[in-house]
């Protein structure tokens, strides 16, 4: 609560938000570029810490944790889907899914048959060996968000994830994400596009670094997992 980051030179990206994500939701957060909504997104992702205030993940206070404790937060709790995907060029859509359970303690085989589960889950089963090259960008996308699950998060960050796709592919991963979060997985949508944010449950508006808007949980449990800043 009332997370600030400040970054040097005095550049202030985030002032003083009040921001909790319950667990089930699907939400978008929205602003132009510079409202802050990137450094948000660390921030909920635990790839960075606030300067000042308290943000919790799964329970657990960020700002008392050391970062190989955070390494594992993420690990157990957090999945990430980026714009421009982070393939391997050199390495099938097996073997980049795979690659999320790398550090997980999990063998070559079992890893292999999950990455497989996972893409059939994200309907792109009929492209397992094929390189990110021999992908369409919504193909690229795809296996991005199957690698994102393949250790099953509970919650799952989206940074403009139709920011490089077009209009028909975007609409796929927007309904890959909403049976996603059907299924259980909270999914929080990090975008400019007000045309995206509008279509979600929920719709979070930065500016200048805050809250603007928020039309509030789209969900009434308030009982389980919360993120918190």
């Amino acid at each position: 609560m009332g997370a600030t980051k400040t970054y040097p030179g005095g550049v202030h990206a985030l002032r003083g938000v009040d921001l909790t994500v319950v667990s089930g939701e699907l939400l978008a957060i929205v602003g132009p570029s510079g409202s802050g909504k990137s450094t948000m997104l660390n921030i909920i992702g635990t790839l960075d810490r606030p300067t000042t205030g308290t943000v919790r993940v799964a329970g657990h206070d960020v700002n008392t944790l050391s970062d190989a404790q955070l390494s594992a937060l993420r690990a157990r709790h957090i999945g990430f889907v980026f714009q421009h995907f982070h393939l391997s060029p050199g390495r099938d859509a097996v073997d980049n899914v795979a690659d999320g359970l790398l550090y997980a303690g999990v063998g070559p085989r079992e890893r292999r048959a999950r990455a497989r589960a996972a893409l059939e889950r994200v309907r792109i089963g009929h492209r397992l060996d094929h390189r990110p090259h021999e992908l369409s960008g919504g193909e690229k996308q795809r296996v991005a968000i199957a690698r994102a699950l393949i250790g099953e998060p509970e919650l799952l960050l989206a940074d403009e994830p139709t920011g490089a796709l077009d209009s028909a592919s975007g609409q796929l991963v927007l309904e890959l994400l909403r049976e996603l979060n059907a299924a259980g997985t909270t999914v929080c949508v990090i975008t400019h596009d007000h045309e995206i944010a509008d279509a979600l449950p929920r719709r979070v508006r930065f500016r200048d670094g805050e809250v603007v808007a928020d039309s509030g949980p789209a969900t009434p449990d308030t009982a389980t997992r919360e993120v918190r800043s």
